[in-house]
């Protein structure tokens, strides 16, 4: 099986840093463990697939163990391939999405600008299970649609915070 793949290190100019993530662009959708299986060997944090469609693109995103929803540098990584090496010839491109709906990329220039869902996180109770995994108990927690954001008194509290 032959996919064009390019890696990009999205949001920086220089090679070997910023967020680096594989985009493959596909002729037709591949079954679902294809697609992570190719993830996986990629071993990015992120691995986007494109297949046009008659607006745009379809999009999906997968880590090495899932797919995910919403993928930011993925997704900014996508354009960059059509804009700057598959020469797409629109100001804009409209990747349509499985969980997030349609998403905009913009080229303005050598510059790409990105127009994303807003998902405004909401208060959520402390679990117990949560400050055990963090070591520290934090003074609020939000909850948005894939994520948990903890909020804690001071940088040097988060600072000091140890990976299990």
């Amino acid at each position: 099986m032959n996919i064009p793949m390019y890696q990009v290190d999205a949001f920086t100019s220089t090679v070997f840093s910023g967020n680096p993530a594989a985009v493959c662009l596909l002729d037709t959708w591949l079954d679902d463990a294809v697609l992570q299986a190719v993830a996986a060997e990629n071993n990015l944090s992120e691995t986007a697939f494109l297949l046009q469609n008659t607006t745009g693109f379809d999009l999906r995103w997968f880590t090495p163990v899932t797919e995910v929803a919403l993928c930011g540098h993925a997704t900014l990584a996508s354009a960059f391939v059509q804009f700057f090496c598959q020469h797409w010839n629109k100001d804009t491109i409209v990747f349509d999405t499985r969980h997030s709906g349609p998403l905009t990329v913009a080229r303005k220039g050598d510059l790409l600008e990105m127009d994303f869902p807003s998902r405004p996180p909401a208060a959520c109770e402390l679990s117990d299970t949560l400050s055990r995994a963090l070591g520290e108990a934090p003074r609020q927690v939000y909850k948005s649609a894939e994520d948990l954001m903890a909020v804690f008194d001071s940088e040097t509290t988060v600072a000091g915070m140890q990976a299990c």
